[in-house]
């Protein structure tokens, strides 16, 4: 008999412990927007906890939902929190987010998890992933990737209903301009594309030395250094006076993940397409004449097609040493 109650009990705590993945949260030491939030406190609020990390656009593009739902339902019941994995090592440091959380304006509040608990106490998978927890700590829906936001907010609402809020009606309206704005996928033929060896390394890329490169023209999706490099397991890594990086895309939209040297200075930066300054197409971090500035390491948004999308060649040039290169995206 006390086998058997033994047994129970370990089975009663292993389903408790499945239904309660809110109590990884409990072990974050860092918050951002928030003191330090517990599976207690959390208990009889219905929780949207989302997986993202600061430099991936496709977690960037569903932060105008996530606020949006933070401030609209955060009266009724809802408690929105973001919780950061990093995906770079850049990322793993605090203040880093912190400046991004600013950045971007986000009111929720934003658990650390650096060593990933929360996000395999979740069976997380990917960056973006929203798990919707009801009011007694069971996750009621899922949703993997840039999709579903009104399947999620319908979720949202009857969760809250079944909590005893009221008067909940209509959804949110999808972002028009900004990083929010949905990818193009109708004229999406260009795949996210890691600059840094240990995503596998580019033809003739020299790991972990200095190499000089000439770019020569990229087929499209390939992309190729100019100048003198060093090409790290994450990144690419500007060690001569000048350089360039070109790539041949096809997309409404091309993103760069950089950051500055490594003594933080910024670095100014000029982009051109097919040759020319982009002009109506620049993007949000460039002007007209595609001059920019790295102030930090983030994605940066460099180019964005307003007329008809078609295949363009882009070239961005330092004229300085130090610039780190990380990932192209796109959308």
């Amino acid at each position: 008999m006390k086998r058997l109650l033994f047994t129970l009990l370990v089975l009663a705590t292993g389903l408790a412990r499945a239904a309660s993945p809110l109590q990884s949260l409990d072990g974050a030491r860092q918050w951002l927007n928030s003191a330090p939030l517990t599976a207690a406190q959390l208990r009889g609020k219905v929780v949207l906890v989302d997986f993202w990390t600061y430099s991936c656009i496709n977690c960037l593009r569903t932060l105008p939902w996530l606020n949006a739902w933070a401030q609209k339902y955060g009266p009724q019941g809802l408690v929105v929190i973001g919780v950061h994995a990093p995906e770079f090592s850049f990322e793993k440091q605090q203040a880093n987010v912190a400046k991004a959380v600013q950045r971007l304006k986000l009111s929720y509040p934003v658990a650390i998890d650096t060593d990933f608990t929360a996000w395999r106490a979740f069976d997380n998978s990917a960056w973006p992933t929203f798990h919707v927890v009801d009011a007694q700590g069971r996750v009621r829906h899922r949703q993997v990737g840039e999709s579903g936001y009104e399947q999620t907010e319908r979720v949202l609402q009857q969760l809250l209903m079944e909590a005893g809020a009221t008067g909940l009606a209509g959804v949110t309206a999808a972002p028009i301009d900004g990083l929010g704005l949905a990818a193009d996928h109708a004229t999406l033929r260009s795949p996210e594309t890691y600059l840094g060896y240990q995503h596998g390394a580019a033809r003739g890329i020299a790991p972990d030395r200095l190499k000089r490169y000439a770019a020569g023209e990229p087929r499209l999706n390939d992309w190729a250094l100019d100048g003198d490099w060093i090409a790290r397991a994450e990144h690419a890594e500007l060690a001569g006076d000048k350089g360039g990086i070109v790539q041949r895309f096809h997309a409404r939209d091309l993103h760069l993940v950089m950051g500055p040297a490594a003594d933080g200075r910024p670095l100014r930066f000029r982009i051109t397409l097919d040759g020319k300054p982009p002009g109506a197409d620049a993007g949000l971090d460039v002007d007209a004449e595609g001059r920019g500035e790295i102030t930090g390491e983030r994605l940066y948004q460099l180019v964005r097609q307003r007329g008809p999308v078609r295949e363009r060649r882009f070239e961005i040039r330092f004229d300085a040493p130090g610039a780190r290169a990380y990932a192209f995206t796109f959308g």
